[in-house]
């Protein structure tokens, strides 16, 4: 999807909240201006005393010798613009000669360089493995995925080539796509539709090595302390899967530089870096600023020379285009009347440096932008509607959430939407941390107490444990558990959460609160439609629930979800295969079980990318899968059990004794992307490997063997010198029964049309005996395999 708006000019810093909002009247001026000395650092120069107005600051320098690469440094210094398009990092060298600019450039680039300082460790968690030199492991398709899945496309620009996945669109979305401009702006719909512009990225090809990027991604703030680029709580191997992806056009991995200068022009560099004020905005190498200029407050907004109009030798030049001047100029006519922002404008500037409202609305004002709704999903495609997908709501959020619950999402320890691919970023501590008392300040206009709201509700409990079932564990579980299927957030911590008040009036009117919300109505006009709980008291009820929840533990879970989990939960495959994902010993932590009505049943892990297991009978009881919190892993219900061969089914092998691949993640070729169910409900399992796709579909006959239909498409990519080979089978021994049928010491036996297994070789390695048959590749090419054992 290609972002068509370009308002601004390309030479022009680049601010997201001004760009979005400021520049089409969507701000007052004095937030425009605010917003634009504040993410332009004017006051790192211009002392003032405001708290909307302090500056961003650049990046933390030091260490910059070994982060990024001399020639981008040095080309960056030289012309900032044109080395990262919209930076707000100003032209400090533009009234100098052209042989003393050079002359600066390279002592200021020798100075930079020579601040070294080693990457931090890294230690592995049983969460966050960390593999050997990991930023020289990552997976491009996997950092593509994760790039366009997790909210990097919420600020910056998507592949135009990435197709997300199956996303049904809000009624209201759909209503938009179909009006025409016209029509769109008479509604006041224009700021719904518009696109919304990135923020660009320089070359990071040229700027980072693979490491650079990684340990930068893991954690923005150890050089961008303002936080306007945040953590999102990557691990180590995802930070280098989405540095591999961002850097797929480095045509080679940068070498170390030798960045050793001569002592004298280091000197040199480390005084200018002082003499043209980038100390006032970088911290380096202990450096201090040593000159301030004109306080903001007595700064002439019509004054003949100035940083952004006219600038003199001495003074930074922004290269602002009209609309930017003009905000700046009125914020300045303000300033000098030293008025202070109303908490509602501080908020609002807090909200945009940050650029809250790229995910989140408040107020009508910002959201997901039309165009980047689309890559807004719900793990596994739950459709839970916009609710379950986008980013929420703030309008509001100092009402509802709790000021104690509120900083535990803003410090990355409140995540209560496992369904919801988007990840809210973390931010640093220190430059949040106002957040909280802010959205409640503003948001809290009547202030009730739990006493006040629900008065004497401690023995309602029982009764709040009967409203949940009159349809809260429909759609929510409870304290980790729930009917099954459920998917959304869990009610067990809601006390916890939101204030009382806000929670009594949603429960009255969910819609008031949350317009277009999913959440039903149990109160219409006020009135309760359960008039056997505490004699239909709406208030009552509302209370007994908020009791309930907050008893946690202390009280029994809903009779509904006992009564659930008491049942036998074994799933028997009746008119159509069932399918299941779940925890299997042999198939991994990404196992996808299918069971066919034949009692014939496979195991595929998703994982390591194939077939694990095979066995007759019975299925598999779901009961752990679904209920059981940290479950042992799911067992086969059946019999005869057979495992297929390890490692990948097939590999591109340079010679044919080549040792077969291992299957480990973030090593192996393979890229496991989904499945396809048809109409007969058989799953065809879809994976790629180094640009070959592999259809891999598996059934059940009734004679309980099972046929496999594997089907090779290369890309255009693909050589036709290349030799892709399967792995019929393998074993400690193997054994021809027939010409086209072979058999391992398990009594597992394959069988390939004749045609193939002419072609097949059985080779040793390692103690392991295998039969592979090679594939061509100068087309796409079926080969159907029978199982049988």
């Amino acid at each position: 999807m290609v972002n068509s708006l370009s308002a601004a000019p390309k030479s022009a810093p680049f601010v997201s909240g001004f760009d979005r909002f400021g520049r089409h009247a969507e701000l007052t001026p004095e937030i425009s201006g605010s917003l634009l000395v504040s993410e332009l650092s004017c006051d790192a120069c211009h002392p003032g005393d405001r708290p909307d107005l302090q500056a961003k600051r650049g990046p933390i320098l030091e260490g910059i010798g070994n982060r990024l690469q001399r020639k981008w440094v040095q080309q960056f210094i030289s012309s900032p613009q044109s080395m990262k398009p919209g930076t707000t990092m100003p032209d400090v060298l533009h009234g100098l000669s052209k042989e003393k600019t050079q002359s600066a450039i390279k002592a200021l680039t020798a100075f930079l360089m020579s601040q070294q300082q080693p990457f931090p460790t890294i230690k592995a968690t049983g969460a966050n493995p960390v593999p050997y030199e990991f930023w020289n492991k990552g997976n491009i398709s996997r950092g593509r995925d994760l790039y366009h899945k997790i909210g990097c496309v919420a600020c910056h620009e998507p592949d135009p080539d990435y197709e997300p996945g199956e996303t049904k669109i809000s009624p209201n979305d759909k209503l938009l796509a179909q009006l025409d401009p016209e029509e769109i702006k008479e509604l006041g719909l224009a700021a719904q539709v518009r696109p919304v512009n990135s923020v660009p990225h320089p070359d990071l090809a040229a700027k980072y090595t693979p490491q650079a990027l990684t340990f930068f991604l893991l954690n923005p703030e150890q050089t961008r302390s303002a936080g306007r680029m945040p953590q999102l709580k990557l691990a180590a191997v995802e930070a280098a899967d989405i540095a591999a992806y961002l850097l797929r056009n480095q045509k080679s991995v940068p070498a170390t530089a030798d960045n050793r200068d001569a002592a004298a022009l280091i000197i040199a560099g480390r005084k200018l870096f002082i003499e043209f004020k980038c100390v006032n905005c970088h911290r380096v190498d202990d450096l201090r600023p040593m000159f301030s200029a004109q306080p903001m407050v007595q700064l002439k907004a019509n004054a003949a020379a100035s940083c952004y109009h006219n600038p003199k030798a001495a003074m930074p030049a922004y290269p602002l285009d009209e609309q930017q001047q003009a905000a700046i100029t009125a914020v300045l006519a303000e300033v000098s009347q030293d008025p202070r922002p109303s908490r509602e404008a501080l908020l609002a500037i807090h909200l945009l440096q940050f650029n809250c409202y790229a995910c989140h609305e408040r107020d009508k004002r910002g959201g997901v932008g039309f165009n980047r709704k689309p890559y807004f999903e719900t793990v596994g495609h739950v459709d839970l509607g916009d609710e379950g997908r986008i980013p929420p709501t703030l309008t509001g959020i100092g009402f509802k959430l709790q000021k104690d619950w509120l900083s535990k999402v803003l410090q990355g320890k409140g995540d209560i939407r496992p369904h919801m691919q988007a990840r809210m970023p973390l931010f640093p501590s220190r430059q949040i941390a106002v957040l909280p008392n802010q959205f409640e300040n503003v948001d809290r206009k009547v202030e009730r107490s739990e006493e006040e709201v629900f008065p004497e509700h401690e023995q309602l409990a029982p009764a709040g444990r009967i409203m949940l079932e009159t349809g809260c564990i429909q759609c929510h579980p409870i304290r980790g558990e729930s009917m099954p299927g459920v998917v959304g957030t869990d009610l067990g911590e809601v006390t916890e959460r939101v204030h009382p008040q806000w929670f009594h009036d949603f429960l009255l009117d969910p819609a008031s609160l949350k317009p277009r919300t999913r959440m039903p109505t149990f109160f219409p006009d006020g009135k309760s439609q359960n008039k056997a709980v505490l004699k239909g008291d709406v208030e009552q009820q509302i209370a007994s629930i908020w009791a309930y929840l907050k008893a946690g533990d202390k009280q029994p879970l809903p009779a509904k979800i006992l009564a659930e989990k008491a049942k036998n939960y074994e799933l028997v495959p009746d008119k159509k295969p069932i399918i299941l994902r779940t925890f299997m010993d042999e198939a991994g932590t990404h196992a996808i079980a299918v069971g066919f009505p034949q009692k014939v049943h496979i195991a595929f892990d998703a994982e390591q990318v194939r077939p694990a297991l095979a066995w007759k009978g019975r299925f598999l009881d779901a009961q752990g899968t679904w209920f059981i919190r940290f479950a042992p892993p799911a067992d086969p219900l059946g019999k005869s059990v057979v495992q297929f061969p390890a490692g990948p089914p097939v590999a591109l092998l340079k010679q044919k004794q080549q040792a077969w691949p291992i299957s480990k993640p973030g090593e192996s070729t393979l890229e496991f992307r989904g499945y396809r169910v048809d109409k007969q409900g058989v799953p065809t399992f879809l994976y790629r490997d180094q640009g070959i796709d592999i259809e891999d579909r598996l059934e059940a006959t009734q004679q309980q063997t099972l046929k496999r239909r594997l089907t090779i498409k290369p890309g255009a990519n693909a050589s036709a010198a290349t030799q892709l080979w399967f792995r019929g089978l393998a074993g400690k021994t193997l054994k021809a029964v027939n010409p086209t049928t072979m058999q391992n010491e398990t009594g597992l036996r394959v069988t390939v049309p004749e045609a193939f297994a002419k072609a097949a070789q059985v080779r040793t390695h390692d103690q392991i005996t295998d039969w592979i048959i090679p594939l061509p590749l100068t087309g796409n090419t079926t080969i159907e395999v029978t199982y049988q054992w």
